[in-house]
């Protein structure tokens, strides 16, 4: 007998796909660095951060109910004007009070700082996805860097402190590519 497992629609993978993008993917470290090491000039546009209803697998990585509300925060990793990176963290609003609480005074500060020098700080498998044209987080990347809608590959991985998670997801860019 043969065991088949179902996918869902907005199920993310464990293993990461073949081609020029998979060092990109696969890179356990910081993407700020490795930007930082391979732009003449970098920086990181805030999009936005506030309160948002999470999108459904997000509430359960969170551990959140239907219905309640995460914190959204949302940046572009950007070469000059060029839109490298799509990123997009989203936290439980009680753990802005606790565990997560230098995630609210950021600003323009790349969350890299936080994450990758705090030996607190855990992150959980890397999961993988293509995401279609379709996708809310797509729609986020158009209205932010006037990209037309496109399939583009995305990561995700949950970061942990004191138990607590923050969920961060990262789309790459077709500008990625030319680095």
């Amino acid at each position: 007998m043969r065991t088949v497992r179902l996918t869902q629609p907005d199920c993310w993978r464990q293993m990461p796909p073949t081609g020029r993008l998979r060092p990109w993917l696969t890179d356990r470290g910081s993407l700020t660095v490795k930007i930082i090491a391979n732009v003449e000039k970098f920086n990181l546009q805030r999009l936005q951060q506030r309160l948002a209803t999470p999108l459904k697998d997000e509430r359960r990585a969170l551990g959140l109910r239907q219905g309640e509300l995460a914190v959204i925060r949302e940046v572009v990793l950007r070469d000059d004007n060029t839109p490298l990176i799509f990123a997009h963290t989203a936290a439980n609003p009680r753990d802005l009070r606790g565990a997560w609480r230098g995630l609210s005074k950021l600003g323009n500060q790349p969350l890299a700082e936080m994450l990758f020098h705090d030996p607190l700080v855990s992150r959980m498998a890397i999961e993988y996805k293509q995401l279609p044209p379709t996708h809310p987080l797509i729609d986020s990347i158009v209205t932010a860097t006037s990209l037309p809608p496109q399939l583009m590959w995305a990561r995700r991985s949950v970061f942990l402190k004191s138990s607590r998670p923050l969920l961060v997801t990262e789309v790459f860019l077709p500008h990625l590519l030319a680095l």
